[in-house]
């Protein structure tokens, strides 16, 4: 297919600076550190909308966008603590703040999306003896991802 890519080369990174505003610009001003060791970054930050339904008793149904919903990340590692990107999702994690991360997801073709979220948890995941240990994280992200 035409325009296929793998996404060998993809990188995730975050920052716990605050961009000025929600433009590129503003993001890619910001020092990001990528996080190292992933397998897979899961859902690019996207928007989904709700679907309000109203049915008038005379005719059709309507069906309107309501509220975005700028979706979840969950990105998987291979457990690396001297890894500078995965003590920094760590320490998200255990922010007990409301405070926002920046992140910053790359293509191989390098297409960048920004966003902002929190970071819900990061847990170390032992499956079993012949598997790598592993962080898993859950980001909400809640700010409109900005594509670059």
């Amino acid at each position: 297919m035409p325009g296929s890519t793998t996404a060998a080369g993809s990188t995730l990174a975050i920052s716990a600076g605050t961009p000025s505003a929600q433009t590129a610009a503003a993001f890619a001003a910001l020092a990001f550190t990528v996080i190292g060791g992933l397998d897979k970054i899961g859902p690019v930050p996207s928007a989904t909308f709700a679907k309000v339904e109203f049915q008038p008793l005379v005719g059709g149904k309507d069906k309107l966008k309501g509220s975005a919903d700028y979706g979840s990340m969950a990105p998987s590692a291979a457990y690396d603590d001297a890894d500078a990107g995965q003590t920094l999702l760590r320490a998200a994690a255990a922010d007990e703040t409301q405070k926002l991360y920046s992140f910053k997801t790359t293509y191989p073709n390098g297409t960048v999306v920004y966003a902002q979220g929190r970071v819900f948890s990061a847990p170390d995941t032992i499956e079993g003896a012949d598997s790598v240990l592993m962080t898993n994280a859950d980001i909400g992200i809640t700010t409109k991802p900005i594509k670059a």
